[in-house]
């Protein structure tokens, strides 16, 4: 009983006691079960929030329905130079089973565009100084036909070392200095195409960061702003948002930029692999089934072959919500969604 008063102050917050079930934790690329002392706090994700039934249609509903701006095919006019921007391969992660949003969002986007008269497009990936991607990766990304229209003239990743394809905007109030790419900078419309797995991207730092060169980043990505920082997935509180913001409000004085943001919810593993994430407890006879033989299977496989099974299982993400229009509103409504997904109350910090 006491057990379950405990439970009732959260459903992702669990207490040992003595009659819980040992728990399954990862190790390395494996995974280990061990029974924890009794009193341990346990913390679970949320279960993820059910996706929208139909995500193309609720990218075109936010496109025709943005947030403090015109809608999107009131914008586009022919012969305009149009740039869309979207987030590179490092989120979400694990890599997320196909389509990948970014392909659906660029095939809404595309379908305007051509609808309004306008071919003169460049779809640049905002890599920042991550290292670039590779063209199978770049198809994976968008579809075979996205790619084959544009790759590689059209379709390639963003230069943080090219002189000739950067332009300066300036420097913020606190000197920081803000390079960006030019073809996106100085386009009639930039377009840019979000994939919000964390309440640390997209917003002001879609552009400002993904787009920039090595003496723009080095402002924020260095020491002084993480001790600066609470968290950086608590903006309020984070240096690096407070910097992010500076220098993206740069860019929207010198560009018109058109923000299509999604949140994704957290359904990691398909539902042969969700025992995973979920409170062994509650585990049914098949689940104890999966899990023995999920167990005994990487038991039999070397270390390589455990890594490259995991890393070959995508991700199940789904969308749960979409908004477009001006920067700082829409980032507003992804962070709401993030929030709920995510958030947990907890008191006190963990030892693991």
């Amino acid at each position: 009983m006491a057990l379950q008063l405990r439970r009732k102050t959260h459903e992702s917050i669990i207490y040992i006691d003595k009659d819980s079930a040992p728990r399954i934790m990862p190790f390395g690329e494996d995974f280990i079960i061990e029974d924890l002392p009794i009193g341990t706090r346990v913390i679970y994700p949320n279960p993820p929030i059910k996706g929208l039934p139909n995500r193309e249609a609720a990218i075109r509903y936010a496109v025709n329905h943005p947030l403090e701006m015109e809608p999107l095919y009131a914008l586009l006019e022919p012969g305009m130079r149009v740039t869309v921007a979207l987030d590179d391969i490092s989120l979400p992660l694990p890599p997320m089973a196909l389509p990948d949003m970014r392909q659906t969002m660029l095939e809404v986007v595309l379908d305007l565009c051509a609808a309004n008269g306008v071919d003169d497009i460049h779809i640049i990936i905002a890599n920042s100084l991550h290292r670039k991607m590779t063209e199978w990766e770049m198809r994976r990304m968008v579809g075979s036909t996205i790619h084959d229209a544009f790759y590689p003239d059209r379709y390639y990743n963003h230069d943080a070392e090219d002189d000739e394809g950067l332009v300066t905007l300036g420097h913020t109030r606190h000197n920081e200095p803000l390079r960006v790419n030019k073809r996106a900078i100085e386009s009639d419309l930039l377009i840019y195409l979000n994939i919000n797995l964390v309440p640390m991207d997209g917003g002001h730092k879609s552009v400002a960061v993904g787009l920039c060169d090595y003496e723009s980043l080095r402002a924020h990505h260095e020491p002084q702003t993480i001790r600066d920082s609470d968290s950086y997935m608590d903006p309020p509180k984070s240096a690096l948002n407070h910097k992010v913001i500076r220098l993206g409000k740069l860019v929207d004085e010198n560009c018109k930029v058109f923000h299509v943001e999604t949140a994704l919810n957290n359904k990691m593993f398909s539902d042969g692999y969700d025992i995973l994430t979920r409170n062994e407890d509650e585990f049914s006879f098949a689940d104890r089934l999966k899990w023995e033989a999920m167990k005994r299977t990487f038991s039999n496989l070397p270390r390589n072959a455990r890594r490259k099974m995991l890393h070959a299982i995508p991700a199940q993400y789904e969308l749960i919500g979409c908004f477009a229009g001006s920067t700082e509103p829409v980032h507003e409504k992804i962070l709401e969604l993030n929030y709920r997904q995510y958030e947990i109350p907890v008191k006190g910090q963990c030892d693991i």
